[in-house]
């Protein structure tokens, strides 16, 4: 699938549509999906939360993280992407939004869809991100490998997402959005 097949396959909420600014609330986030644009295919990338962290050590996921105050969520998840990762801003051409997803620890994550060229290199924060990877978009557009599964999760059993890719097990709010995504443009 080339950039401009992806950009017509589905309809992504705008940043108009989307609402500028989430509430306030200390539980919402945004994430940057980004999508590198090879010219003749896409991969997505993900990042490795570095071990030490309290939330999610190790997880695959997205650049991103909490809405500031006043912040609206397509600024977070670039801010969050630029901090995380190097990746600037101006890098960035934002699609819109998925819908919004909501984790079992209590968040409402905004996911910005946004394509970019393959960068030069990438600058870690070492704090918060063990490493990066990408995946070719086409393996997750294979029904094949995306999964559900229940685990029982603080008290309730709760519906999860998987896509596992090599030695990667990308699952939870992370694959739940990807299956947003590959929906969107099957």
């Amino acid at each position: 699938m080339l950039a401009a097949e992806f950009r017509q396959r589905f309809l992504l909420q705008t940043a108009a549509k989307a609402g500028a600014i989430l509430h306030s609330d200390q539980h919402q986030a945004a994430v940057l999906i980004p999508i590198i644009d090879y010219g003749d295919k896409l991969h997505v990338l993900f990042t490795q939360r570095a071990l030490h962290l309290r939330h999610h050590p190790g997880q695959i996921s997205f650049p991103g993280g909490r809405i500031e105050a006043g912040e609206s969520s397509c600024t977070a998840a670039l801010r969050e992407a630029h901090e995380e990762i190097g990746l600037a801003p101006n890098a960035v051409e934002l699609l819109g939004t998925l819908p919004l997803q909501s984790t079992s620890t209590g968040f409402t994550i905004a996911p910005w869809v946004g394509l970019l060229q393959p960068q030069r290199s990438w600058l870690l924060q070492a704090d918060e991100v063990a490493g990066i990877f990408e995946v070719p978009l086409t393996h997750f557009l294979q029904q094949e490998n995306r999964h559900q599964f229940s685990l029982r999760l603080r008290g309730k059993v709760q519906q999860l997402h998987a896509m596992p890719y090599q030695d990667k097990f990308i699952w939870g709010a992370t694959a739940a959005i990807l299956h947003k995504l590959c929906v969107q443009i099957a």
